[in-house]
């Protein structure tokens, strides 16, 4: 086993451009890491520098009709860190920056994985919500991630797991809603006009003081590509939403138990779109079975430490739930590089980067409100 440096936390308070300064600051050799290592992917698509700066700027009209705020706060990032405001939307739409010129393409030259779970109150040992993920992306990335403490003024504070410079990925907030998100794909994926890049929607959904805003961002919001997002509430609720650019497909737990990995489940969905991600990811078929058949058995005594031991799951290795850094079918080191795991209710977070690797989990908390928890439920 290898030691990695724990996710630097980072509080953020203030106004937008405020916390952004502050984000840039603490995380600034992290982004530069990150944008530097996303621009030369990108070169190699034909998409220079000059070119990324344009496309950039040219995203920031969506973005702003879709909450100016958050302009402003990679603004301030991007002045933090002293880098140029082209890599921080990099950081936040690597993806969607490339489509003009590879289409339908764009989302396959980033192959993505994950394998989440969440266990309802009625399925844990102690009858709090459990809500977990693997991140299977880009090596490197295990030294580029950070957790956001962000403290607001107009809404819930948040706890969120993101790269430097991404404004969120998966976490918590301090009304009990929590988030994980896996990477989709379909045959409608970037044919179909402009849409809000992933991690400004899981921004939102994080923002929301309560359940039913955070299920109307997800449904409501126009996408560019697909995704799956499972967003659980601490009070027994939750639910996973599969998303094409032009519709969403929602999956309830089973009996109290949700597993998902990087394929489509509904039957709903299976019959309208064609999955065209197992391709890039053809372990997601068992790697959601494995989780799920070793979760299942323990209803009603579930711990995070159940989860910890699924999502360790070795079987099929380097193809595995756990995966160890490994060559992609594109040519690009992938691994499992991070772990995340959450109690909402008590805004507990723990995260352990390059967990094939390194079995260092550090905790991150986030004071709950328990008003607002119980307003969000009603």
């Amino acid at each position: 086993m290898t030691d990695y440096a724990p996710f630097p936390l980072i509080d953020l308070s203030g106004g937008p451009r405020e916390r952004g300064r502050i984000h840039g600051k603490a995380a600034a050799d992290r982004l530069k890491r990150g944008a530097k290592m996303y621009a030369e992917s990108l070169l190699k698509s034909g998409v220079d520098w000059k070119e990324l700066e344009r496309r950039a700027e040219a995203m920031v009209p969506l973005i702003e009709k879709f909450d100016p705020a958050y302009v402003e706060e990679m603004r301030g990032i991007a002045e933090g860190a002293n880098e140029p405001f082209a890599a921080v939307v990099l950081m936040n739409a690597r993806t969607e920056m490339v489509v003009a010129a590879r289409k339908a393409q764009a989302a396959k030259h980033f192959p993505d994985g994950c394998t989440a779970a969440l266990a309802l109150p009625e399925a844990s040992a102690d009858g709090v919500l459990l809500h977990g993920q693997n991140w299977d992306w880009r090596a490197e990335c295990a030294e580029t991630g950070v957790v956001l403490r962000i403290r607001r003024d107009d809404g819930p504070d948040i706890l969120t797991f993101t790269e430097a410079g991404g404004l969120a990925r998966s976490g918590l907030n301090s009304a009990g809603i929590g988030l994980t998100a896996n990477a989709l794909e379909c045959d409608r994926d970037y044919q179909r006009g402009p849409g809000v890049p992933l991690p400004f929607i899981r921004r939102k959904v994080l923002e929301a003081a309560h359940l039913a805003n955070a299920v109307q961002t997800i449904v409501s919001t126009p996408k560019p590509g697909s995704n799956h997002m499972a967003v659980s509430h601490c009070d027994g609720e939750a639910f996973g939403f599969e998303c094409a650019p032009d519709d969403t497909f929602w999956i309830a737990p089973d009996r109290g138990l949700y597993v998902h990995a990087n394929h489509w489940i509904a039957d709903s969905a299976r019959a309208k779109v064609k999955d065209t991600g197992l391709a890039e990811t053809p372990d997601s078929i068992y790697r959601d079975k494995r989780v799920r058949d070793q979760l299942s058995p323990k209803r009603g005594k579930l711990t995070l430490d159940d989860f910890r031991q699924a999502f360790f799951d070795d079987w099929g290795t380097p193809h595995s739930v756990c995966r160890p850094p490994r060559m992609n079918t594109r040519g690009v080191m992938t691994a499992t590089t991070a772990m995340i795991l959450m109690r909402p209710a008590e805004g507990h977070l723990e995260a352990c980067p390059m967990p094939a690797l390194n079995r260092q989990f550090t905790t991150y908390t986030l004071t709950p409100d328990r008003l607002a928890q119980k307003q969000a439920a009603e």
